[in-house]
């Protein structure tokens, strides 16, 4: 019985999902898709640079010197 239910219950959200996913969104034009998500990236970039500040702040000594290290192996003045 519990097996029935369970795969009564699968059925019954999948066809939901189906029919909700087919209806075209309240509100919304043809335009809207061309302006995309703004919001969306803007956090992400200011996300990413509280990061990339917050792990300089942290790491300073250690990107510093891993850069540097970089840049003279790149530039071959560390070779010995």
């Amino acid at each position: 019985m519990q097996h029935k239910m369970t795969a009564l219950h699968l059925w019954i959200a999948t066809t939901i999902l189906t029919l909700t996913d087919r209806l075209p969104a309240a509100g919304r034009t043809d335009t809207d898709d061309d302006r995309g998500d703004v919001p969306g990236w803007v956090m992400i970039t200011v996300m990413t640079a509280i990061v990339v500040i917050a792990l300089l702040t942290v790491f300073q000594n250690e990107v510093t010197t891993a850069v540097k290290n970089a840049f003279d192996s790149v530039s071959g003045s560390g070779k010995k």
